[in-house]
């Protein structure tokens, strides 16, 4: 095997073996290597990876290691497209995050969405068809006219189900290729267009003022440092990039339902929970627990060195998120769930990068990170309400698929 303390060593590619293995291949790879530094290649492209403790708050250090151009193209464009500002950093990254989390502020924010939620699900349940739900599908388009409703965005019932069935098409093809990724491209483009035309026509018929009340709007009429509105694109990307990470927490909700299943001992404390502390802690464990994204990707702002290891200027930079969440390092019995983890006076919540970490204020955790929480927690809380069977069915969850679900997607029966 090649040393990892080899930089120069021609390393072998292993986007195959990422393909075939999915979420283990990373954690196997850091299981080999002591040092806690993979090198590989993946799309030919040379990779440094990271694990362990302090991994995260090295990698988020934005000194180390910034996001701009560290998806191949292909992956990006998918999910993305070149205008979004996941992909950025900066002070163009900054200004947007600041547009969005005023948001989150004066009686807009996240427990205003998380009211919706709960008020959509209701709907859903007390107006279905058939005593049998298939519960990921279900939430997505839940959560889809919930993020509308809380965003102002006028959408009708078709076209709010259209953008569940895309932004769940977008999360499940972003990192593949073949059809998945065809898929993902084609969801985005038609929702970009269908958001670039509803900020036309907030810009055409209603005058720009002081107070912005909602997101479309403030999207709509959001100035840039030199006090030029938004393109289209970017600000329908803008738009959709607050959208699509709600509508994906219909994989954490699936988990959650797994979980209730799995461990139905869980299902009282939440109905006692009239304070709501042991809820978020089961949303967090959730997102601790399963897997979603394997890992996060950026770029070496400078040499740097990690655990005694070269890390060179411009190296595409990996963190382990799987490894992370399920380290005996950092989280007593990994592989149990506990969300009790999260209620004690020594909250392992600094260790948990479910999908992306740091601070807020500096880093590049989006203040999406409060929504997807709270939107999780108003699932769980509906959920464990609900009195609802597992007709049987296959719950295999593929660790080899990315991002993975139950195979059948959480079927369930309602009286």
């Amino acid at each position: 095997m090649t040393s990892s303390r080899n930089p120069a060593a021609p390393w072998s590619d292993a986007t195959l073996g990422l393909l075939v293995h999915g979420y283990a291949w990373l954690p196997d790879r850091m299981r080999r290597e002591p040092a806690g530094v993979v090198r590989t290649r993946l799309l030919g492209r040379p990779v440094v990876a990271l694990g362990g403790p302090g991994a995260a708050r090295f990698f988020y250090d934005r000194r180390n290691v910034v996001r701009t151009a560290a998806l191949p193209d292909p992956v990006a464009d998918a999910w993305y497209g070149r205008a979004g500002s996941p992909a950025t950093d900066g002070d163009a990254h900054r200004a947007r995050t600041a547009m969005f989390a005023t948001l989150l502020k004066d009686g807009a924010g996240a427990a205003t969405l998380g009211g919706h939620v709960g008020w959509r699900w209701r709907e859903a349940v007390a107006g279905r068809q058939q005593d049998r739900m298939v519960l990921f599908d279900a939430v997505a388009e839940v959560l889809a006219r919930a993020v509308c409703d809380w965003a102002g965005l006028p959408l009708s019932d078709a076209a709010a189900a259209e953008m569940a069935r895309d932004c769940t098409a977008m999360v499940d093809g972003f990192a593949v290729p073949g059809p998945r990724r065809l898929r993902a491209r084609r969801a985005r483009v038609r929702q970009e267009k269908a958001f670039a035309d509803l900020v036309a026509r907030v810009r055409r018929t209603q005058p720009e003022a002081v107070t912005k009340r909602s997101a479309l709007e403030t999207v709509a009429w959001h100035r840039g440092r030199q006090g030029a509105l938004l393109d289209l694109r970017t600000a329908a990307a803008e738009l959709l990039g607050l959208v699509r990470p709600t509508v994906a927490v219909a994989w954490f909700a699936t988990f959650a339902a797994h979980a209730l299943h799995r461990w139905p001992g869980h299902r009282e404390l939440l109905r006692s929970d009239t304070r709501g502390a042991y809820t978020e802690a089961f949303a967090h464990e959730v997102r601790r627990f399963y897997p979603f994204a394997p890992f996060v990707g950026g770029v070496a702002a400078q040499d740097l060195t990690w655990r005694g290891e070269p890390v060179a200027k411009g190296s595409l930079v990996l963190l382990d998120l799987y490894g992370q969440n399920h380290d005996p390092g950092l989280w007593d019995h990994p592989y149990r769930f506990d969300p009790q983890r999260f209620i004690s006076t020594n909250s392992p919540l600094d260790h948990l990068v479910p999908q992306v970490g740091a601070d807020p204020a500096r880093g590049h955790r989006r203040p999406g990170e409060e929504i997807t929480v709270t939107v999780l927690a108003s699932v769980v809380s509906e959920l464990a309400q609900l009195d609802f069977e597992v007709p049987d069915q296959d719950l295999t969850i593929p660790l080899s698929r990315m991002p993975t679900l139950p195979r059948s997607r959480f079927e369930l029966s309602l009286p």
